[in-house]
């Protein structure tokens, strides 16, 4: 044989390591938490840098709160996006939470265990309520919840003046299961000089059990499969609109949840907080990797996504910058990060990397 045509040759261990390079190369750059994690560092170097108040472990610690606030929607907001569906309706949701434990509790003069048992059953039934609206009636979840949205926002202020005569609910910090309550939902522990809030550690355990739920249960299966294509999926026999009802169930959930926390924290809650907060949350999914045609994504991305949000809001403070420039900031990265999916899920699903 000669040398050119030994040159020529095939080398099957060479080709069947290409081969597999190229395979972890694609399912490295499908990992929808890659995007987000890039420039979740590189963002916190740029405001270490240029902000030096936010070294201290004070600083840090309120990014890590900041983050944690956003990050507990985004969870279920991330959840249900992977199913395919949206809720404009959870940044209101969370208020009408935590104004139903407080007004019920102190009007009626209930234990407030009884009132957060009560507020948590109307954060599902609203949740139940938009599930099974759009299961019923076909009518695209955006437009749904953009119309609970209205309704929540509307019934907060209109209800909250008519039973406290003001905009905003009585403190509760002197009735009975406050101090429980707050130990749960809303106290701190220092570790390292760090003060930690405990919703970050909720934020943490959150995270992880909805991996978990995603990952190694047949539920989550059930969840990628509604969100990837619902016709299919109903074929082999997913229950794809029960899916889709317990998800939206699941941000009623922890609207109910994030809503304790703000009325323990603050012992009183302004009824018409909430407005635009629904648009982080998506966003916060978005630039974690999670797609809006559902499907794909990841709550350790929209935990990172949250983070993201959470460096940026406190960074621009400690920066000294005008605080308006968060909101570019964010329309910026989600624009970005939408972009980014979508080159980046190209090149994944391509049969060769050339």
């Amino acid at each position: 044989m000669s040398e050119t045509e030994v040159g020529r040759s095939p080398d099957p261990a060479g080709s069947e390591k290409k081969k597999s390079g190229n395979l972890g190369l694609r399912v490295f750059l499908a990992r929808p938490e890659l995007g987000s994690f890039l420039a979740a560092t590189a963002l916190l170097v740029i405001f270490l840098i240029i902000a030096p108040t936010m070294r201290s472990a004070k600083s840090l610690s309120t990014v890590l709160y900041d983050s944690s606030t956003i990050g507990i929607m985004a969870i279920a907001v991330c959840l249900l996006m992977i199913g395919g569906e949206f809720d404009l309706s959870a940044g209101v949701a969370v208020v009408t939470s935590a104004l139903t434990v407080s007004m019920i509790s102190y009007q009626l003069n209930l234990h407030l265990f009884v009132g957060a048992l009560l507020a948590m059953g109307v954060s599902l039934a609203i949740g139940l309520f938009n599930g099974w609206l759009f299961v019923k009636t076909k009518i695209h979840s955006f437009l749904v919840t953009l119309s609970m949205f209205f309704m929540l926002r509307g019934a907060n202020l209109g209800i909250t003046k008519a039973v406290t005569g003001e905009v905003a609910t009585k403190n509760i910090s002197e009735m009975g299961g406050f101090d429980t309550l707050r130990a749960i939902f809303a106290s701190n522990f220092h570790i390292f000089g760090f003060n930690i809030r405990i919703t970050v550690v909720w934020w943490i355990v959150l995270t992880v059990l909805a991996m978990w739920l995603l990952e190694r249960t047949k539920v989550g299966n059930w969840i990628f499969a509604a969100g990837g294509d619902a016709d299919s999926a109903r074929a082999v026999g997913v229950p794809v609109d029960k899916v889709k009802i317990g998800l939206f169930m699941g941000v009623g959930l922890l609207a109910w949840f994030y809503g304790m926390h703000r009325v323990t924290a603050y012992t009183s809650v302004q009824a018409g907080e909430g407005f635009g907060n629904e648009l982080i949350y998506i966003a916060a999914a978005v630039v974690g990797g999670t797609l809006l045609t559902g499907g794909f994504g990841s709550p350790i991305g929209a935990m990172i996504g949250a983070f993201i949000f959470g460096v940026a809001r406190q960074g621009i403070v400690y920066a000294g910058l005008d605080p308006n420039w968060y909101y570019f900031f964010l329309g910026f990265m989600l624009l970005l990060a939408t972009i980014f999916n979508l080159y980046v899920r190209r090149f994944a699903t391509q049969r060769k990397v050339s």
